[in-house]
């Protein structure tokens, strides 16, 4: 017998626990004597049909009153009731109204509950936990599916249904599947099972199987599970192994799903087992010869040839040669004139450019290329068209504390030192004399070809003064006037005329000790003084301030 109140849950059908309730009966329900037995309500009893109509369906259970069946218990797919038929049924209550010993009225009988219990009584006598059962996906409810186990819906969580959960379970629906009994719940009547964990314990076992004969450098043929940026993961029956991004092509590639897809079927070879961690690496390139093996005969060194930009870096770009094989055209290889600060002001992705192998490492799979070396190398033109002497023009490109660039062609400089700026001004800065964008003409000096420099000398325009007229212009005990041009702590410089500078050493500025000129004279300054000495080889003029007035014979002995 089972007890009316789970019975009625049945009914209900909708909540999870009402759909699995199927409890199984106590005692304590009325029972009413029949003949020589009795009958007890919640009984499952035989009873025959006696008579069918359009709503109901009269059956004879052995009571005085016939019991009435609603006609729509009899499913679609099942003989329609005959008079005659022996069914099963379930009693529910009876209907009578005057008492146990008038025994009249109808009685409620129910075909599906008593089916449905039958059912339930038979799977908990052949179902114990841990036991294999197939089923069929009747629906999808809340947290999972609804599994019919020889007429008794289980449940199947929505984490169990696969190893990994599937976008939607309802897809399982109306299909036949295998599960695994992971409890039976006595008390809330229920039964709990999974597919995952029945898949899992046949993967244990092909996993123990694939992992005593799985070699490496065999070809194995498996199905892929999981896609990640850096590659994919590929069921090899039993056991996955990472198929890395980079053992996918031997081209280069920017994502793995550019080469695989999830449930594909692929063909890779085994590259790495790790048997403590259970952990395979495989490949599906190595299938293939390497494009490096003929990489040496194919690309010579000296060759000229066509590539795509892949790839720009700080320090370079990486072109393709073909599928699998990337040289690297180095920043210091891409021009011979220009001043390149980062690849990408010449090149881009995707650009079609012509290279030179320079160099060729087939053990660290590494090309050195080229891009300057498919035009002529402008500097071994420039001894023949920058002799020394030759007059040429050009624009400040850059000043620094020793001179300035002078841009004389497109990417070829020249230095212009600060010596080389003035016979007779001493220039301690370039920025005395020249400023950044100034067009100017020099005279070459010198031309290194191989280290690519060029000396300019700009004084060298004019005839040097100091072997012509200076010393004739000015001798020692001439008093001449000039104009306080800079000061140092070691004296003051007077500019004599343009660009000719004598020094006046701190000493002889006065009969008195100076700490400082600058407590006597400023810069512009108009001054009176006296030529003490002219070296023409050091181009200097020494100057005395104190001696002017006194006679040539004290400038002497001094």
């Amino acid at each position: 017998m089972v007890n009316r109140n789970l019975i009625r849950e049945l009914e209900l059908g909708d909540d999870l626990e009402q759909e699995m309730a199927l409890a199984l009966a106590g005692a304590g329900e009325e029972e009413y004597e029949v003949g020589a037995g009795t009958l007890a309500v919640n009984s499952v009893l035989e009873g025959k049909v006696l008579r069918v109509d359009d709503e109901f369906v009269l059956v004879d259970v052995g009571y005085k009153s016939e019991g009435h069946i609603p006609r729509n218990e009899w499913d679609e797919n099942e003989p329609a009731p005959q008079v005659g038929d022996i069914v099963k049924v379930l009693l529910e209550e009876f209907e009578d109204g005057g008492g146990i010993e008038e025994q009249r009225g109808l009685i409620t009988l129910s075909k599906r509950k008593a089916r449905r219990i039958e059912d339930w009584l038979r799977v908990m006598e052949s179902v114990k936990e841990n036991d294999v059962v197939t089923g069929f996906v009747t629906r999808k409810i809340k947290g999972g599916l609804l599994v019919d186990i020889s007429g008794v819906n289980v449940f199947l969580p929505a984490s169990q249904v696969d190893i990994r959960r599937p976008a939607d379970i309802g897809d399982y629906c109306g299909r036949a599947i295998q599960c695994l009994v992971l409890k039976i719940d006595e008390a809330r009547r229920n039964i709990v099972v999974s597919r995952r964990a029945l898949i899992e314990q046949e993967r244990a076992e092909r996993k123990k199987q694939l992992m005593e004969t799985l070699e490496v450098g065999q070809v194995r043929r498996g199905i892929v599970k999981n896609i990640a940026d850096f590659g994919a993961f590929v069921d090899l029956g039993g056991i996955d192994g990472l198929l890395h991004i980079t053992d996918m092509s031997w081209a280069r590639i920017g994502h793995p799903s550019e080469m695989v897809q999830i449930d594909q079927e692929v063909e890779v070879q085994v590259l790495h087992i790790d048997r403590d961690r259970e952990k395979i690496a495989l490949g599906m390139k190595q299938r293939t010869a390497s494009p490096w093996n003929k990489v040496a005969d194919k690309y010579p060194v000296g060759t000229v040839c066509q590539g795509t930009v892949v790839n720009v870096m700080s320090y370079g770009a990486f072109v393709k040669l073909e599928d699998g094989v990337e040289g690297l055209v180095h920043i210091s290889e891409m021009s011979w004139t220009k001043r390149v600060s980062h690849p990408s002001e010449l090149v881009k992705p995707g650009d079609e450019v012509e290279v030179v192998v320079l160099a060729i490492n087939k053990e660290k799979q590494e090309i050195s290329l080229g891009m300057k070396q498919t035009q002529q190398n402008p500097w071994e033109k420039v001894a023949a068209d920058y002799p020394p002497g030759a007059i040429v023009k050009g624009v400040v490109r850059n000043l620094t504390n020793y001179g300035a660039f002078i841009e004389i062609n497109d990417g070829i400089d020249g230095l212009l030192h600060v010596t080389d700026m003035s016979w007779t001004r001493k220039v301690t800065h370039p920025s005395e004399m020249l400023e950044k964008g100034n067009e100017l003409e020099c005279k070459v000096l010198s031309v290194d070809q191989q280290r690519r420099r060029i000396a300019l000398g700009l004084k060298q325009m004019a005839d040097d003064p100091w072997s012509g007229d200076i010393p004739s212009r000015y001798k020692p005990g001439d008093v001449v006037n000039g104009t306080i041009t800079k000061i140092t702590n070691f004296g003051v410089f007077v500019g004599l005329e343009d660009g000719l500078e004598g020094l006046l050493h701190i000493s002889e500025l006065s009969d008195d000790k100076v700490e400082n000129a600058e407590e006597l004279v400023k810069v512009g300054d108009p001054i009176e003084v006296k030529v003490l000495r002219v070296d023409t080889d050091e181009r200097k003029i020494g100057l005395s301030k104190k001696r002017v007035g006194r006679a040539g014979g004290d400038d002497d002995e001094e």
